[in-house]
């Protein structure tokens, strides 16, 4: 009992998209209609992706890409532009959660190594801010935009067209941020060289090419029933293991959501609420439901209730800045620093909240020039 009461402390978010789901089931009796609900491409993509990204981190890429950049840097600055800028070109395609499972650690153990943690706090959450706001460039690069990006029925080129003024101005703001760091010179050991670089060539070609098959599928060429299938084939022959580590809370989350959303729609009096409320406000009031429900659950809850998708796209990828659960993917890198020796929650929650209201405040700025 004491385990299922720490799993559902745990999954606060997938608690409460099962109590509104249930809750919803007394109102709206459950009927065949229910499979109707479900957003099973976006499932298909979501699962697929997981383990596509998993293989692709098990064969050591990203530790070979991370060392042999490394090894061209000479000073704090250019540690920051390196370590920031991977994060945020990488999350557009290995999306923003996975970016900062894989750097954040990374980044911790190299400050250790060349004995500099003295600015580790506001590395990691600019790598945070960087994962969030290069995720919301490509329709693949986190959760809520492959959702949208589904629901909308746009092209991929369209979806590019409408973030790219919102991606290269929080690539100006992050090259800004990381200016403000002295490129005081770092002390790299020897031992440097043995962090993890084994790379298997097989398994990585592998995973290449069933990336390319999701790619496909996103953009609707392959039937996501072949791609999933697919996936699942040649994952359990390369390393079955990794079935396992999918994130199939986050599954059992959507479908919470999409019983919710299917039966409030199907309440006449709080369908016409949710649609005045929300029709005409896309934008900022998906940025303030993200600040409390977190950016995902409120680009499933919305959705609903307007067919401005577009606006929702980009509110929701905004509203992933703010606070520590505007975006769940920003929990990862506090976690992983608050096991550190020498962490300090305070000083990382006030780091975290000044920065991201800054980068927030500039883009619906950026926003509201443009619209």
């Amino acid at each position: 009992m004491k385990t299922i009461i720490n799993f559902f402390k745990r999954e606060v978010v997938f608690t409460v998209a099962t109590v509104l789901a249930i809750a919803s089931m007394f109102i709206i009796h459950p009927t065949k209609e229910y499979l109707g609900y479900i957003d099973f491409r976006t499932l298909a993509l979501l699962l697929a992706l997981m383990l596509v990204v998993s293989g692709l981190s098990s064969c050591g890429l990203f530790d070979i890409l991370v060392k042999k950049l490394i090894i061209k840097v000479n000073n704090r600055r250019q540690l920051a532009l390196t370590m920031v800028l991977l994060c945020f070109f990488t999350s557009m395609l290995i999306t923003n959660d996975v970016a900062l499972i894989t750097f954040v650690p990374f980044t911790l153990i190299l400050l250790d190594y060349i004995r500099d943690k003295q600015y580790s706090v506001y590395l990691i959450v600019l790598e945070t801010i960087a994962a969030n706001l290069g995720s919301m460039f490509t329709p693949i690069g986190n959760p809520q935009n492959l959702y949208l990006f589904s629901l909308s029925g746009m092209d991929i080129i369209a979806f590019i067209k409408l973030m790219l003024p919102y991606t290269f101005a929080s690539f100006v703001l992050l090259i800004l941020a990381i200016m403000i760091i002295k490129p005081k010179a770092i002390d790299k050991e020897d031992n440097l060289a043995e962090v993890n670089s084994v790379l298997n060539y097989k398994s990585l070609l592998v995973y290449i090419t069933l990336f390319v098959v999701c790619i496909f599928t996103v953009l609707s060429v392959i039937d996501y029933r072949i791609m999933l299938s697919i996936v699942l084939v040649f994952v359990a022959l390369v390393n079955i293991k990794l079935i396992s580590k999918a994130d199939y809370v986050l599954l059992l989350t959507f479908i919470a959501f999409f019983v919710f959303i299917g039966n409030i729609k199907n309440i006449p009096q709080v369908n016409q609420l949710l649609e005045n409320l929300v029709q005409g406000r896309e934008c900022y009031i998906s940025v303030a439901a993200s600040q409390v429900v977190s950016n995902v659950p409120a680009a499933m809850l919305l959705s609903g209730f307007t067919k401005n998708f577009s606006q929702l796209i980009i509110g929701t990828n905004l509203g992933g800045l703010g606070t520590l659960i505007a975006s769940m993917a920003s929990l990862i890198s506090f976690k992983f620093y608050n096991k550190t020796k020498e962490s300090n929650s305070i000083e990382y929650m006030l780091t975290f909240t000044l920065l991201n209201i800054l980068f927030l405040v500039a883009l619906l700025i950026l926003y509201a020039l443009i619209h």
